[in-house]
């Protein structure tokens, strides 16, 4: 029987230079899927938090034999990934554990095992050095991450969050601050580019491959619905849409029938793929002008989450924003993933706000699965 490897050990880092402030810095650390990350930021007294070092470890690699996440895969990996992950952010930083003031996690919504190992890892370290836990909602760190970007938006703006199950609109006066306009009624616009992209025969992970492949389409071959466009509110569905790619690939398939993959030629695939892009976009872009209607003293729309990525959604808002006057901020591409970094800072820039809590008084075991953003936190 093979041995596992053995867990590394902590790495006690005593080749610092020019050693920072003493008990300035947050740990953030993001486990709340299928990656695993962590960040340094500072905690400065006043001005905004600077990132000092991050890693991140991606789980693509040992779910795309599944086609999809595997949630009791993803928080055994996670848990053999945090400590070489945070030996390198303090490599990075050039510095050691004794800096720390306190430690961030994502405590929800996300996978509940997923969750639970990120949140005992924080706690671990929590509790050894006597440092609080603060728990972050994974959104509102998808949310604050354009502030990680050379060009970042000041408050309040209109913030459209498309992340992974979410498809959402917030009005954002301030930190904590977070009026839900709007969101999707079913299937949210990353879920829809994944399943799409697995009807088409894409390879795991989809919302990226079709992407690629819709670039090389014609978006209007095939006349696919938008649906709410016209419903007067930012909600928004997807679900009809992804059924209107299924029937159009049934329709152009060789061998029609009820199943999971069509079989298409590389033209049709490559046109459907850019007629379900171009109707998400269209989508999009026609919420996001409502959006900006209805909060008429907000110039700024920020995108951020795993779609915020995709180059035909970001040109196409680029250019809606130069047509009506207000600005558009996205995240760079390596923060559109989750990761450890928007966490730390979401972590810092809340310790500023708010102060430090006591480790003593901080210590809460909570997650949830399901959170809306806005709702109290799961711990104290």
């Amino acid at each position: 029987m093979a041995s596992s490897p053995a867990t590394p050990a902590l790495k006690a880092n005593t080749a610092m230079q020019s050693p920072l402030p003493h008990n300035r810095l947050v740990l953030g650390i993001e486990s709340s899927c299928d990656e695993t990350g962590l960040a340094l930021c500072t905690l400065p007294s006043q001005g905004q938090p600077a990132l000092l070092g991050h890693a991140l470890h991606s789980q693509i690699t040992m779910h795309k034999a599944y086609g999809g996440v595997v949630p009791e895969l993803a928080s055994r990996d996670h848990i053999k990934r945090f400590l070489p992950l945070l030996n390198a952010v303090l490599d990075q930083a050039k510095t050691d554990l004794k800096q720390l003031a306190a430690s961030a996690v994502t405590t929800g919504p996300g996978l509940p095992g997923a969750l639970m190992a990120g949140t005992a890892f924080a706690h671990g370290l929590g509790f050894g050095l006597n440092i609080p836990v603060l728990p972050i909602h994974h959104l509102e760190g998808h949310l604050l991450s354009p502030l990680l970007s050379t060009q970042a938006p000041s408050f309040p703006f209109v913030a459209l969050l498309v992340s992974g199950g979410h498809t959402q609109w917030f009005a954002v006066k301030g930190l904590g601050s977070y009026t839900l306009l709007g969101e999707t009624q079913d299937v949210a616009a990353g879920e829809a580019f994944d399943k799409t992209a697995k009807m088409l025969g894409l390879p795991y992970p989809g919302g990226p491959a079709l992407a690629a492949l819709a670039q090389q389409g014609d978006p209007k071959r095939f006349a696919l619905p938008r649906p709410m466009l016209h419903s007067g509110n930012l909600d928004m569905s997807f679900s009809g849409l992804k059924t209107a790619v299924m029937t159009t690939a049934m329709r152009c398939s060789a061998t029609p029938g009820a199943q999971e993959r069509y079989p298409l030629s590389p033209q049709d695939q490559a046109d459907l793929a850019a007629s379900f892009q171009a109707a998400v976009v269209d989508v999009l872009v026609h919420k996001a002008k409502q959006a900006m209607q209805a909060t008429a003293n907000t110039a700024r729309l920020v995108v951020a989450g795993g779609v915020g990525a995709n180059t035909a959604l970001r040109q196409a808002l680029l250019n809606l924003g130069q047509q009506q006057g207000f600005e558009v901020f996205f995240p760079e591409p390596q923060w559109c993933t989750d990761n450890g970094a928007m966490i730390a800072l979401a972590g810092a820039m809340h310790i500023q706000a708010q102060g430090l809590p006591t480790a003593a008084t901080a210590y809460n075991m909570s997650t949830r699965s399901r959170w809306p953003l806005g709702s109290p936190s799961p711990a104290i």
